[in-house]
């Protein structure tokens, strides 16, 4: 397994298991509480910074235990293209959403929730596809 390969499967995993807990917590509150008066901004931008931070830490331990720090060759990035591509489709097509949600005066929460949710399964959609093209091929 490359190191890009995995970046990509520790990035991915931390995604899911963040924006998961994030959620769930969130959502949890939603189902007592009027989405108006729920305090997701910080709990948001923790989310976003734990994995961040988290994947970074997750690389460098990855390279100092594989020690095969930054080998790359013209596959990895031509797999980290393709999968990049898939992401942004999904990307864009969730940003469509949020736009359309904007325009018919949606409360902020479900706004800004939405385009967390895009960025997220547009992270996930390319992690995915990635893994694929590393396992299997394109």
């Amino acid at each position: 397994m490359s190191f890009e390969e995995k970046g990509v499967w520790i990035y991915g995993v931390l995604v899911t298991i963040v924006s998961g807990a994030y959620f769930g917590y969130v959502l949890n509150q939603a189902r007592t509480t009027n989405v108006a008066d729920i305090a997701y901004q910080i709990p948001l931008l923790i989310s976003i910074g734990a994995v961040i931070v988290l994947t970074i830490v997750g690389q460098i331990v990855a390279a100092i235990v594989t020690r095969d720090c930054g080998k790359t060759d013209q596959r990895d990035k031509e797999i980290d293209r393709h999968g990049e591509l898939h992401g942004y489709y999904v990307l864009s097509a969730a940003f469509g959403l949020v736009l359309l949600m904007t325009m018919l005066k949606v409360e902020y929460f479900w706004i800004a929730n939405a385009m967390y949710l895009g960025g997220v399964l547009g992270t996930l959609a390319s992690s995915v596809v990635k893994i694929v093209a590393y396992r299997r091929g394109f």
